[in-house]
């Protein structure tokens, strides 16, 4: 936590840390990155009211997007198959998004901020409302009737001809994907022109829900690294330089979850917000994820392994809050997150003897299980 900050839905490695720049970080006391000129002391009603409602906004994507993340994998539509982490991904991370957030603070100094958050303001407009579609799309298949005239379409783009043609983009859709997709332009238009803390929330709780479901570490180890490496990136940048608070202060865009303090004084008009970044949801929820398929996989009716960090997740995000408001300081939400999320699941792993087995554990990727998968039916046609 410190002034600001997310990872876009499908998650490719460079869009990813793209806002990762301005991620990891909550504001202390919500004034001094909104509103620097006039202060504004928060009642103990306004302050707890807008920190339990992050902390709850901040489940709900590491929660339903760790369970959807275990059928994603499983899907053939190229729109829900998800983005393998590997070691080799998960060391290069820190440095890349140091390198992307050293290059935006840059940006900031020379270039007009106006002109540049424009251009941020209507890539994330793209990026939210098919995150938002993608989020709503189970939602809307309960909610429409079995009546419902649903058409189903296809978009299909192909390089070359005969048999060297490749598949570039093979997306499936239908008639409530078309909905989904018309209801989130709306938000994304209300969010555009009026930069709404709810539209903004929006967003940010699809980006986060999509994040934790499409991305996937391919191993505990690979977790650790990527935990570990964004563990250093986040204390460094928060308490070694002014880098993070210059980026995070001038970012307009929905990287973060905001409350206002003054909610209870000034209704849904209020403007001294706290805030999470969405970094500290997406980085401890893939690893969640993680652990919640790793239970799955030993085929027991327990989640041991899930909800023991899912507790650590909720433990060191109180004591991030707890800290931030004894010492009136921002502070960076993974130096208290990574040891809980990572440390009580290893505890009760060696507890129970699974430490081994919780290591070995690997997922391959969405295109080695494809090749699998066709291999088997190929197998069984020869049969």
């Amino acid at each position: 936590m410190s002034e600001a900050d997310q990872a876009p839905a499908s998650a490719p490695e460079a869009a990813a840390s793209a806002v990762l720049d301005a991620l990891n970080a909550t504001d202390s006391n919500g004034t001094e990155a909104l509103n620097a000129t006039a202060k504004f002391v928060a009642t103990p009603e306004g302050t707890a009211l807008a920190y339990g409602s992050l902390v709850f906004m901040a489940l709900l994507p590491i929660f339903f997007g760790a369970l959807r993340s275990v059928s994603c994998s499983k899907s053939k539509n190229a729109a829900d198959m998800p983005e393998t982490i590997t070691s080799r991904d998960a060391a290069r991370f820190p440095i890349i998004a140091s390198c992307t957030l050293f290059g935006l603070y840059l940006f900031f100094k020379v270039f007009s901020q106006e002109y540049i958050n424009l251009l941020l303001s209507v890539y994330f407009f793209v990026l939210g409302v098919l995150a938002l579609s993608h989020t709503m799309s189970p939602l809307m298949s309960r909610i429409f009737p079995a009546s419902f005239p649903n058409k189903q379409y296809q978009l299909l783009f192909t390089q070359g001809s005969g048999e060297s043609k490749e598949e570039i983009v093979n997306y499936e859709f239908d008639t409530k994907n078309l909905v989904c997709l018309l209801i989130s332009s709306v938000v994304g238009v209300w969010y555009l022109l009026k930069k709404h803390w709810i539209a903004n929330n929006l967003f940010g709780l699809a980006f986060a829900l999509n994040g934790v479901e499409l991305l996937h570490l391919n191993n505990v180890s690979t977790g650790c690294i990527l935990l570990g490496g964004l563990f250093i990136y986040d204390v460094f940048w928060v308490f070694g330089t002014n880098v993070m608070v210059t980026v995070a202060k001038s970012f307009e865009a929905p990287i973060k979850l905001v409350f206002p303090q003054d909610l209870l004084e000034k209704g849904l008009g209020a403007s001294n917000f706290a805030m999470l970044g969405l970094g500290d949801i997406v980085i401890p929820g893939i690893f969640i994820a993680l652990l919640l398929r790793f239970d799955v996989s030993l085929k027991k009716n327990s989640r041991t392994y899930f909800y023991s960090s899912f507790l650590a997740y909720i433990f060191g995000l109180g004591l991030t809050i707890f800290v931030m408001h004894t010492f009136k300081h921002a502070q960076p939400a993974l130096l208290y997150l990574v040891p809980a999320c990572v440390g009580f699941p290893v505890i009760i792993a060696l507890f129970k003897g699974e430490l081994t087995e919780m290591f070995r554990y690997e997922e391959s990727s969405s295109e080695e299980a494809g090749t699998k998968e066709d291999a088997t039916e190929s197998e069984k046609k020869d049969q």
